[in-house]
């Protein structure tokens, strides 16, 4: 009965980014932010009252705020018992851990529903600082998503959100909202983990759109209307992040596939991502072609196929710098791939793909990736390292200077493996010659995506360049 009347009460009551009440809480994180530190405290005591009255602007706008948020209430609550906590407190480190436990969105994911998020806390591909930063979004669930995730796919953590309104935060290249950003005094059990299925989409679209012109790559009709639609991207965005979430910590896996959090070389985490994807493209090909499936469902299991191969060999590819970029160079791995099993041409000038033969050849990468991942459990740590390695650089080529691509005898194989990690060039597999030059055509375009949502027009290459 909460659930519904919830949705009842909050769609009613729904807050937009001219709210008042809204603008004053956001100027008013915004204000506070010049004055924290790293951490997120306020040292200087000069700058306390300043601090407080800010902070009392937060607190009286949550409050004016918080009927239109039933389904929030406990937290909406505790987060201004924690404003409150902190102000008083001398704004040492804050600690915001009570009204995080209690924010749990993805206990009620329903299509539309508003959530007023507000914490300390850094922003991934955004800042480092875990500054106040706040959030208006609404989630992102159609009914298709629904019935799938209540079948093969459940991932009960999943909530895919599309942006309303934020603070400077977010106007940024992050694209995600997760718990374990936010400044608490011990780790919790993370039991959410929250996408904006819009900047994905959005981005997407005026990327591929721009890469598509660059190229004279010609796009089938569905891939096209996918490019046009931002709706149409969204929901499909959410169906490949749903699948790819999920994937982590699935199969036949090495100890830890999170190794970018323990000190490894970066291209293991690059072949942990794309495992995600290429799992997310055969599962998407099951889907479109089982009979069983809803019309939604088969028809964005397409489209799930079209935004993994686009997004990887045009987006990843090229976007963040040169030093360990993982998602860069499993684009370059999948495009090079694709080219060197004859699905992907490069001929005067002008890119084309053999679509009907790409599934095939994808999920053979994706395989080879789960093999390398099954054998993993029989070897040592620097043999499955050295496995790895050899399974890019059979496809890419290393970059000339590398210690790691004159094998084995080569590398300090009696240390400890920090010592190998440290032999790894920060461009270890550099861009081929066509991604250098299609750099140089698309960074502007990437670039324009920062702040991107799914209310900014995706314009055209022109108009982005």
């Amino acid at each position: 009965m909460f659930e519904t009347n919830a949705v009842f009460l909050a769609a009613n009551h729904r807050v937009t980014a001219a709210d008042p009440a809204w603008l004053r809480l956001k100027a008013a994180a915004a204000a506070l932010q010049p004055l924290q530190e790293q951490n997120g405290s306020i040292p200087d005591p000069s700058a306390h009252g300043t601090a407080a009255e800010r902070v009392r602007t937060i607190i009286s706008a949550v409050e004016e705020l918080a009927p239109a948020f039933p389904h929030d209430a406990d937290y909406l609550a505790r987060l201004v018992t924690d404003f409150r906590s902190w102000s008083e407190g001398g704004f040492g480190v804050p600690d915001f851990l009570d009204s995080l436990q209690a924010f749990q969105p993805q206990l009620n994911r329903a299509d539309g529903l508003q959530h007023l998020v507000v914490f300390p806390m850094y922003t991934q591909n955004g800042s480092s600082n875990r500054l106040v930063e706040a959030v208006l979004v609404e989630v992102v669930w159609p009914d298709f998503v629904a019935d799938l995730e209540a079948g093969d796919y459940s991932n009960k953590l999943f909530v895919p959100i599309r942006f309303l309104d934020f603070t400077p935060g977010y106007d940024t290249n992050s694209a995600v909202l997760f718990p374990e950003t936010v400044a608490v005094r011990e780790t919790p059990t993370f039991t959410w983990g929250a996408i904006f299925a819009d900047r994905e989409a959005a981005r997407f679209r005026r990327v591929i759109r721009a890469a598509a012109e660059v190229t004279s790559l010609e796009l089938p009709a569905d891939a096209a209307e996918l490019l046009e639609d931002q709706q149409l991207a969204e929901e499909t965005f959410v169906m490949w992040d749903l699948i790819h979430d999920r994937t982590h910590m699935r199969g036949d896996l090495p100890f830890d596939p999170f190794m970018i959090k323990q000190r490894m070389p970066y291209f293991l985490y690059s072949l942990e991502e794309l495992r995600c994807d290429l799992t997310a493209f055969r599962e998407s090909v099951r889907i479109e072609k089982d009979e069983k499936a809803s019309p939604e469902a088969r028809r964005h299991a397409r489209l799930v196929q079209y935004a993994v191969i686009f997004d990887r060999i045009f987006r990843f590819a090229l976007t963040g710098s040169r030093v360990r970029n993982y998602d860069g160079l499993g684009g370059q791995l999948l495009f090079a791939w694709l080219h060197q099993h004859h699905v992907l041409h490069w001929t005067d000038t002008k890119l084309s793909i053999d679509w009907a033969a790409v599934p095939d050849v994808v999920i053979a990468l994706g395989r080879k990736i789960e093999d390398l991942y099954w054998r993993s459990i029989d070897r040592p740590k620097i043999a499955h390292w050295l496995a790895a390695y050899e399974l890019v650089s059979d496809t890419l080529t290393p970059h000339p200077a590398s210690v790691w691509a004159k094998g084995p005898e080569a590398l300090p194989l009696s240390g400890a493996p920090r010592g190998l990690t440290d032999q790894v060039l920060d461009d270890e597999f550099p861009l081929s010659m066509f991604y250098e030059a299609l750099e140089k055509k698309m960074r502007p375009v990437i670039e324009s995506t920062a702040g991107i949502t799914g209310e900014t027009d995706a314009g055209t290459a022109a108009d982005a360049a």
